[in-house]
């Protein structure tokens, strides 16, 4: 029980972050709800282009946040475990793709390069895991047990 008490409350607070994450700065001071789902798959990448907020990536994660939750309710690792991978998937995916787009990436304290708002995605998705990993999950269910064995038929 407490078991599950731990990974559910680390799911929450990953999910929490996840949903946080977009409304940070992700990099060069633009945050992620910013950047359109719809830009890491397609042949042209990241643009300058600004998204609408449930097409932006909060969407992504707000579903993970909602597939987190119902893993808590249902006490499933799997659902868990497939929530921080969601999470931690959109991350990677976009650091490929702002890779692509700027040609490299860097990491600066002074607004520029990568920001907060992608160090809490992945911190969000690792949690989330953690979470799955620590919870216990269902007890199995117990079957009814069947007759009981009589002797052996050639022993009659």
């Amino acid at each position: 029980m407490i078991r599950n008490l731990l990974g559910s409350l680390m799911g929450l607070i990953g999910a929490a972050a996840a949903v946080w994450s977009p409304f940070r700065a992700w990099y060069d001071g633009r945050h992620g709800r910013d950047y359109r789902v719809q830009e890491l798959f397609t042949a042209a990448g990241i643009t300058d282009h600004k998204a609408a907020l449930l097409g932006s990536l909060l969407l992504p994660f707000v579903f993970a946040a909602a597939l987190t939750l119902a893993a808590v309710v249902l006490r499933s690792r799997l659902l868990m475990a497939l929530a921080g991978v969601i999470v931690l998937g959109f991350a990677v995916l976009w650091t490929v793709r702002q890779g692509q787009a700027a040609g490299s990436l860097s990491v600066g304290g002074d607004g520029q390069g990568l920001g907060d708002g992608l160090a809490n995605a992945y911190g969000a998705g690792a949690l989330i895991l953690l979470g799955a990993a620590v919870m216990r999950g269902r007890p199995p269910r117990r079957t009814r047990p069947g007759p009981a064995p009589g002797p052996p038929a050639n022993e009659l």
